[in-house]
């Protein structure tokens, strides 16, 4: 899916409002996107995005404190 980002948008900030998780998302965005970390930090508004459909969630197992 293609987005277009906001004013005073990031990366992280896109990848938690659209995966609600940014570990690897980032990573995964920047790859997809050749080109976007070259804009800054801050990217400017209308900067089209290409996110994946689905986000692909970490295979490592979590620790609960109750487990």
């Amino acid at each position: 899916m293609k987005i277009h980002s906001l004013q005073n948008d990031t990366v992280d900030a896109i990848c938690w409002r659209f995966y609600r998780q940014t570990s690897g998302q980032v990573e995964q965005v920047l790859r997809d996107n050749p080109g976007l970390a070259d804009l800054g930090a801050i990217l400017p508004a209308g900067t089209v995005i290409q996110l994946a459909e689905t986000a692909t969630t970490p295979t490592t197992p979590r620790l609960q404190l109750w487990d």
